[in-house]
């Protein structure tokens, strides 16, 4: 007779649909909170960027570079902001599940949001220190990183072990 602590382990945790609703929006405001740090840290680098002396001797090209970035930066606080913010205006309404599946949509896209912010600061500065080539070989680097890192690997496993 396998265990309460066997079928756990093998068939999901003991827990309410409810329960695991909660732990669900539990788990993904957290992860938010951990991302919405180093988003936050990107976007005041970016802001602060003008007021730098030599700002006004960029080119079209690196300014271009430069505002969409922050443009960029600014999406993705704004995304990874909006679960919070649906939190508080739904709460105590009961409809945690729409908001958790909201949270996750809104959360994925300020990931996506989120790398073509790192890759845009990495091509930025790149640009500014070693010229187009550099800048060009800097993007693609990070951009491959992100997306294996955050999609392929992972979308890899999922494929594995979703029945």
């Amino acid at each position: 007779m396998a265990t309460l602590e066997h079928q756990v382990e093998r068939f999901g945790r003991n827990e309410t649909e409810l329960e695991r609703i909660d732990r669900n929006l539990v788990e993904l405001l957290q992860e938010v909170r951990v991302v919405q740090t180093g988003v936050q840290v990107l976007f005041a680098f970016l802001l602060m960027a003008p007021l730098t002396p030599g700002f006004d001797k960029l080119g079209a090209t690196e300014r271009a570079e430069y505002f969409i970035t922050l443009s960029l930066a600014g999406v993705s606080a704004v995304l990874l902001i909006a679960p919070t913010a649906f939190h508080r205006v739904l709460f105590r309404l009961g409809d945690k599940a729409y908001l958790v599946e909201v949270a996750n949509r809104l959360t994925i896209a300020g990931l996506a949001a989120v790398a073509l912010a790192m890759v845009g600061a990495f091509v930025f500065v790149s640009d500014i220190l070693f010229g187009a080539w550099a800048a060009a070989l800097t993007g693609f680097t990070a951009a491959a990183g992100c997306v294996w890192l955050w999609a392929i690997v992972p979308l890899r496993r999922r494929r594995q072990i979703e029945p």
